[in-house]
């Protein structure tokens, strides 16, 4: 019996289909008439509400990674990409925060997008676990954002 005999559909999972609305969502926002002064403000107001409404234990996180992220690269901008908090230059996502509930995983993750400069010889690690954000971390996040943006 194949999977789709019984029930079940090997297509996107649910948490996939949510965060593809969530970037539909993001997308007809951002094509409305405003200031990009207003966007921009409106983009940060969104990352904030998303982070607000994260469970604890992913929102300190999220909560220390925009801080950090904001912090050491003022030029990135604040945005909402498939519904998780994105920084992006010149419209391009440079890095993101994937809270451990978004799929369903043991760990919250900070990912860099092929924009970001962190290209270090023929192989490099473009996503990382999060279990915790301590001061460590925080460093280990700063200088990877700056070489990011470099």
């Amino acid at each position: 019996m194949t999977s789709i005999e019984n029930g079940q559909h090997e297509g996107f999972s649910a948490e996939e289909r949510a965060a593809m609305k969530d970037h539909a969502q993001e997308l007809k926002k951002a094509a409305r008439n405003a200031s990009k002064a207003e966007k921009a403000a409106e983009a940060e107001r969104d990352v904030l509400a998303k982070i607000a409404d994260m469970r604890e234990d992913d929102r300190v996180m999220a909560e220390r990674v925009h801080a950090v992220v904001t912090a050491t690269a003022p030029g990135l901008a604040p945005k909402l990409w498939y519904g998780m908090p994105a920084y992006a230059l010149d419209g391009k996502v440079v890095c993101f925060f994937q809270s451990a509930e978004k799929f369903k995983s043991r760990y919250a993750t900070l990912g860099f997008s092929d924009q970001a400069q962190l290209d270090d010889g023929p192989m490099w690690p473009a996503y990382f676990a999060l279990a915790e954000v301590t001061a460590e971390v925080e460093e280990r996040i700063a200088a990877l954002v700056k070489r990011a943006v470099a």
